[in-house]
């Protein structure tokens, strides 16, 4: 009876952890995404010859962040 008492117990802690290493990795790759890979996409973009793709893309991205980003 203790046992699966404790195997419950167990089950619902690691749970816990689970979820929240999953939330933390999710926030983690955002910023990693907007930051670093988004810059890197757009310049790659530009240098290979793209700029007419390159630039609404950004002036997207600009508007979102100027008018639609997260309210804090």
């Amino acid at each position: 009876m203790l046992e699966i008492l404790f195997a419950v117990l167990m089950f619902m802690i690691f749970g816990k952890i689970l979820i929240f290493a999953l939330k933390a990795a999710w926030g983690l790759m955002h910023i990693l995404l907007t930051v670093v890979f988004l810059p890197l996409i757009l310049i790659g973009m530009v240098m290979a010859g793209l700029m007419y793709l390159a630039l609404p893309i950004l002036i997207i991205v600009g508007l979102f962040a100027l008018f639609g980003g997260a309210k804090a």
